[in-house]
């Protein structure tokens, strides 16, 4: 492991862990594996309003379901730490840098109310002005701003630090994934606050006073970030410290609307979580994830994490926006299930469990009765393991309606002509026929008969499943109780063809 390549994954604890910022921890460990290099978790918790109970576990633990680990973290303390943020401002790390600032008076206390500050604004959009703070010592010597302060102290106005914009100045950096680029100080719209009222620090100038002591040497992050870069550039030079080399990842968009993934699109599932609900899996998670704006060579597109790390190439992260397909994180995680059906069945067992078709006891009484039922019910053909329950619901465990279209098939003439040999054929059978017995059944059926196709078929499925569609109807009834098949016809019979 080296120094030289230092990165880190920051999640506030407001929230589970979402695609995106499951992406940006995903490319910091791919970035930081790759390279031997060093991989940091912070926990930026210091807007305790917003902060949800479980929320720094539920990000831990998901990103080690998705198979990340790491060498820093608040559960595995090194020497840069603490590693969350309402520890590291109780020891006073911030207020030391905050001061510095005052003291060299590039920052200042700010006792505007949020009665003043809505004046502005109102007034600058009257004026169709672009809103920018107004500094209120202008023309004033220290000493006389000194005494505002005490003015304003005395009438129990607690301050804000507004760290002062040298608003002439261009920022500029050469990002690892956009390229050079160039902003202007004027754009952050003045002054800004780098201390609430209450004591803690803001986020731009927090991140830049852990990142530097923690000896962060690359950020890779969203394209969201892109307007923060210049406030955090200007903490760096008023402190007199070297600036990361920052990289911007491209924005995730729906790829059904084209618009900018929002937390707030309900058409799309968009927290790891309720991935892992539904009975996706990690290996397809990390696969879907890492394609989200990063391009391999070649044609390609399953890749294990391992192989991830070892052709990660942070110069073909992508400028385009990255393009959110259901479709497609469906396609990466059938590949994955199909690729490893033995290690998927206990999820499976589970899902089936867990929806209470079989219980626990039976499920491992008749293990190899079920593995059978999820293969005949086609588990190739399942997106994400939650599937399967809808897939074996019907006929193996319950059985459904009979509808009208049914009662067409089975009261036609040649329905009963079918039923009637069927009752008869399946009835002789011994009760551990297997599946070329069956087809062997119905295809001497049909050569008696003269009858073929849905008209043949259909009968004998409604029959004995209540089903039209299904899986293999011979491999199904190897599998389905005799007795209760003989029952089901039985009411069939006396229900509609009696």
């Amino acid at each position: 492991m080296t120094d030289d390549f230092r990165v880190r994954y920051a999640p506030s604890p407001t929230g589970y862990l979402h695609i995106g910022n499951a992406r940006t921890a995903l490319f910091n460990w791919l970035f930081a594996r790759h390279y031997n290099g060093t991989f940091v978790i912070r926990i930026e918790d210091t807007d305790s309003a917003r902060n949800i109970e479980n929320g720094e576990q539920s990000q831990l633990e998901n990103l080690k379901w998705l198979g990340l680990d790491w060498d820093e973290a608040p559960d595995k303390p090194g020497q840069y730490g603490p590693y969350r943020q309402s520890e590291r401002n109780e020891q006073g790390i911030y207020q030391e840098f905050i001061d510095e600032l005052l003291a060299k008076g590039l920052a200042y206390k700010s006792y505007k109310t949020s009665e003043q500050l809505a004046e502005e604004r109102a007034a600058q959009q009257a004026a169709k002005q672009a809103p920018h703070y107004i500094y209120e010592y202008e023309g004033l010597t220290n000493e006389e701003r000194e005494a505002k302060y005490a003015d304003f102290e005395a009438q129990g106005l607690k301050p804000v630090v507004r760290f002062r914009v040298p608003e002439e100045k261009i920022y500029a950096w050469d990002d690892i994934v956009k390229g050079h680029i160039e902003i202007g100080a004027k754009e952050v719209g003045g002054d800004w606050v780098i201390q609430k009222a209450d004591g803690m620090p803001t986020y731009n100038f927090a991140v830049v006073v852990d990142d530097h002591l923690m000896k962060i040497s690359h950020v890779l992050r969203g394209d969201d970030h892109v307007s923060n870069t210049p406030k955090q550039m200007m903490i760096y030079e008023a402190l007199g410290w070297d600036v990361p080399k920052f990289g911007h990842m491209a924005l995730i968009i729906n790829g059904a609307t084209g618009k900018k993934l929002s937390k707030r699109d309900n058409d799309v599932l968009q927290f790891v979580e309720q991935y892992r609900e539904l009975g996706y899996q990690p290996e397809a998670m990390d696969n879907f994830i890492g394609l989200l704006g990063w391009s391999p060579k070649g044609e390609d597109e399953i890749f294990s994490l391992e192989e991830f790390k070892e052709m990660f190439d942070e110069h073909r992260l992508s400028k385009a926006n990255a393009k959110f397909d259901q479709k497609k994180l469906e396609w990466i995680n059938n590949q994955w299930i199909r690729k490893d059906k033995d290690r998927i069945m206990p999820q499976l067992f589970d899902q089936i469990i867990a929806a209470g078709l079989i219980s626990k006891e039976d499920a491992e009484k008749r293990a190899d009765w079920l593995k059978e039922v999820i293969e005949v019910a086609g588990v190739d053909g399942i997106s994400y393991t939650k599937q399967i329950v809808d897939l074996v619901r019907e006929p193996f465990f319950q059985l459904g309606e009979v509808t009208d279209e049914m009662v067409d098939y089975l009261t036609s003439d040649d329905g009963r002509k079918v039923f009637a040999a069927w009752e008869e054929a399946y009835t002789a059978l011994p009760d551990d026929a297997d599946a070329d017995t069956y087809m062997a059944t119905i295809r001497g059926i049909q050569n008696d008969l003269e009858i073929k196709g849905r008209n043949l078929w259909n009968p004998i499925r409604i029959a004995t499943t209540h089903q039209i569609q299904g899986p293999n109807l011979p491999e199904m009834l190897v599998l389905l109780d005799k007795p209760a098949v003989l029952k089901t016809m039985a009411d069939v019979k006396a229900k509609y063809l009696d």
